[in-house]
């Protein structure tokens, strides 16, 4: 399954870099293939182990401020691996032809 998902602090003013870099930080240390861009961060794997770094990239900032806001939209697909770059690549084929 790929889950991609945005972690915010609320309340805490304009600047959150900071605090999102926390939670990118639990993704990328989670070893699970994973990529992060402007406005959300895809992590690859098994349910539960997925599952396990979105609640712990919450945690993270939810350490540093009050209230925590989550957006997750998840694709789940049995016996599909490398989607993060397979689903990327197809996109680029079409552009290409």
């Amino acid at each position: 399954m790929i889950v991609a998902f945005s972690v915010s602090p609320v309340g805490v003013g304009e600047d959150v870099g900071e605090y999102v870099a926390d939670a990118v930080r639990v993704v990328r240390e989670s070893g699970l293939p994973n990529r992060t861009d402007a406005m959300f961060t895809s992590v690859e794997g098994e349910w539960d182990e997925v599952m396990d770094v979105v609640r712990r990239a919450v945690a993270a900032v939810e350490a540093r401020a009050g209230r925590v806001s989550l957006v997750l939209k998840a694709d789940i697909r049995q016996g599909v691996t490398d989607g993060l770059t397979s689903k990327v690549e197809t996109v680029e084929r079409h552009l290409a032809g």
